[in-house]
């Protein structure tokens, strides 16, 4: 069955399907020795793909991995600020793998992370309605109200927020541990939603996305999820390659 390359791109695990676009754009991807000039370009698979000049590889079938990122990594490939990255710590024999969304430099817990970009891309919709759940310490004054008032949904900044829940796990003077869960995920939004009621996050952990769980997992390990419960969990929002 035809494919556009940049799903093709993505399903291979070289990048996201966003950025195979501007891959294509960029003059990057060559098909039988023809330079691509639009993502919309038609491929069966039986074709010679390269990218830089080097051939890829057909795609291997949909895999994804629990890592817990420690804090003072950034999750990406590359850094202009050449910051120490999430990918350069990653054990050894793992396949190039991209993220499912972000963690920010300083939050820690749960990524995921995948050899299919278009895989990546699902799991970040919104309307998949897989909730994040994070553990946050706050510090500030802790005004339960304004807390409630977060979770009918809010605008900050001129940015709209969905609607969260939000638990308070314990409290020690101007000290709290909140357990705060989102469908959305924007950029840094625990922090900007803690902000807008006068609460600074001084620790971020990822509990869990959607069915996956951090549990146990130690800082730094990566495990990957079992092909069975790959299919379980995934198969009402994404077609598994096998």
């Amino acid at each position: 069955m035809a494919e556009r390359i940049a799903k093709f791109l993505a399903r291979s695990g070289v990048c996201s399907r966003r950025e195979a676009e501007k891959l294509v754009e960029q003059g990057r991807i060559c098909v039988n020795g023809e330079t691509v000039e639009t993502p919309a370009f038609l491929i069966n698979g039986d074709e010679t793909v390269l990218f830089d000049g080097e051939k890829i590889k057909a795609k291997d079938k949909t895999r994804l991995w629990l890592y817990h990122k420690p804090a003072g990594l950034v999750t990406s490939h590359k850094d202009e600020k050449e910051r120490d990255t999430v990918f350069a710590h990653l054990p050894d024999g793992l396949p190039r793998v991209i993220s499912v969304g972000r963690l920010d430099l300083n939050s820690e817990g749960l990524l995921l992370l995948t050899n299919d970009g278009a895989l990546s891309r699902a799991l970040e919709l919104p309307e998949n309605g897989w909730s994040r759940r994070y553990k946050v310490r706050v510090h500030g004054f802790l005004d339960e109200k304004k807390l409630k008032s977060l979770e009918k949904g809010v605008t900050v900044d001129g940015v709209d927020y969905a609607p969260c829940k939000i638990a308070v796990e314990s409290k020690q003077g101007t000290n709290a541990w909140l357990v705060v869960s989102l469908t959305e995920g924007k950029n840094r939004e625990v922090r900007k939603l803690m902000a807008s009621v006068g609460l600074s996050v001084a620790r971020l952990i990822r509990l869990s996305y959607g069915p996956f769980q951090l549990g146990a997992l130690k800082r730094g390990e990566v495990r990957e999820v079992p092909q069975k419960v790959l299919k379980e969990q995934l198969g009402k929002v994404y077609e598994i390659c096998e």
